[in-house]
């Protein structure tokens, strides 16, 4: 039995480890890497992947310039274990921040130093790397901060509370204040957000804005050397302490949806997307000005599934069942769209199955960095340059909100067990998720064979931290 320190079990990831080789491999040019992450981005919510609404022109050419994955999976489904995980390259059995805790003086629990993550082996490869958006492991002065964890530059939300509010009273740059010409109304401590919550009653500068010209600076000024930029913004991520009605509101104008007879928040909800895809828009006008964009390898996906407003609720997942917070399809399922120019085939559409903890191993094998750390991922490289593909044996997931979940994803068979807090022995919903998308129909009783073998891999795939339990 092998434990790191931690105290984690390592069996069931170190067997991963191996297929790495601990000698670095020789790579003619290190290509930039651009990771944009939305937050609580759906599925359905892109033209590219089917949406006829919302209207995103600037990210569907980059799907058709590159690849679109059809089966690729995030860390959780919320906002925290998500990003540990693609941090970590280690699923939310094995990862350190297994749900969003939070932990005084405020913010979430701080990813613990040392731990090895994707800007770390970047960094150890020669690039140079930056966070620029929502973090959520670790408020500045703790031992999550980004400048503890392989990032030389940070600018934008740490906290997760206060990542809510679109129009913030400060954001944080390398570990100082910047304050915005906003002015903002904090919730009193009775509230679940223990005072760190709030709202814009004057909105004069939009962090997205700001997001867009950070990038843009740190691209200009590191034009000449490889660099990875990793962009987790908060769009369309709504605002829980905002006033009802207006908890999608908080964009600088509706634009082409104005005039449309939706609520405000549908307005808002599809404006929010609509923004973004304009500053992605504005990013890759800037590689092309620079000449970088031949050899820029750009990511854009979610941090999980959606959890949107009015008639988006049901449209953003679709065809799948379940929102954010769920296990199901809905919850995990997320758009994954890769462009490479002279890698990628324009117009490509992979059915491989892939998941946020394979990020850490893909890069630094787009690197050519060594992976002897233990991670659950398998390098997805090959799938991009058209080559044989490893394919995973399963992917697992815990969910550590509410009553607490499992799944499993073994072939085309999908294992939830749900409400697992005080029942241990929680049943197992089984769905052939190939002729079954949606979840809906549960045939457990029908393959006694496929549900004891998920049963055995939701207790082998895990490793014990008395931090996250999963039963009472």
């Amino acid at each position: 039995m092998l434990l790191n320190k931690r105290g984690f079990l390592e069996v069931a990831v170190l067997a991963t480890a191996s297929l790495f080789s601990c000698t670095r491999k020789e790579v003619q040019q290190l290509p930039n890497i651009i990771f944009i992450m939305a937050d609580d981005l759906g599925y359905n919510d892109l033209g590219c992947y089917g949406s006829t609404i919302i209207k995103t022109p600037n990210i569907d050419q980059l799907a058709s310039e590159g690849v679109i994955f059809t089966n690729h999976y995030a860390g959780s489904s919320v906002c925290a274990p998500s990003r540990s995980v693609l941090m970590t390259g280690l699923h939310t059995g094995n990862t350190p921040i297994r749900g969003n805790l939070q932990v005084e003086p405020s913010g979430q629990m701080p990813l613990p130093k040392g731990t090895t993550t994707v800007a770390t082996k970047l960094k150890q490869a020669g690039y140079t790397t930056a966070l620029i958006g929502k973090w959520g492991l670790g408020i500045e002065g703790s031992e999550g901060e980004p400048s503890n964890h392989g990032f030389d530059y940070y600018f934008g939300y740490l906290d997760q509370v206060l990542a809510h509010n679109h129009y913030p009273e400060f954001l944080i740059r390398n570990g100082e204040r910047v304050y915005l010409d906003n002015d903002v109304q904090y919730l009193d401590t009775s509230h679940w957000s223990n005072g760190l919550g709030s709202y814009p009653l004057r909105m004069g500068e939009y962090s997205q804005d700001h997001f867009t010209r950070e990038a843009l600076n740190f691209i200009d000024n590191n034009r000449k050397d490889p660099f990875f930029l990793y962009l987790p913004v908060i769009i369309p991520h709504d605002n829980g302490e905002a006033l009802l009605g207006k908890r999608y509101s908080e964009v600088p104008s509706f634009g082409i949806y104005a005039d449309s007879l939706w609520t405000e928040e549908e307005k808002g909800y599809a404006a929010m997307i609509s923004h973004l895809d304009n500053e992605v828009g504005i990013l890759l006008k800037k590689l092309d000005e620079l000449g970088l964009r031949d050899n820029t390898l750009i990511i854009f996906t979610s941090d999980n599934g959606g959890d949107s407003p009015g008639m988006f609720y049901e449209l953003s997942n679709y065809p799948f069942r379940g929102v954010k917070r769920d296990l199901y399809e809905g919850g995990l399922r997320v758009p994954f769209v890769v462009r490479w120019p002279e890698k990628i085939k324009p117009g490509s559409i992979s059915n491989h199955v892939s998941a946020f903890w394979d990020i850490l191993p893909t890069f630094c094998d787009v690197a050519g960095v060594a992976l002897c750390e233990p991670t659950d991922g398998i390098s997805f490289l090959p799938e991009l340059l058209g080559n044989e593909q490893q394919k995973h044996e399963f992917l697992y997931w815990e969910f550590h909100e509410g009553s607490k979940a499992q799944a499993i994803l073994l072939d085309h068979w999908k294992g939830v067990r749900v409400n697992i807090r005080q029942n241990p022995d929680a049943p197992l919903e089984l769905y052939n998720i190939k002729t079954d998308p949606s979840e809906s129909l549960d045939l457990s009783a029908n393959y006694p064979d496929i549900v004891e073998r998920i049963h055995t891999l939701m207790r082998t795939a895990r490793s014990w931290d008395p931090v996250w339990p999963l039963f009472d």
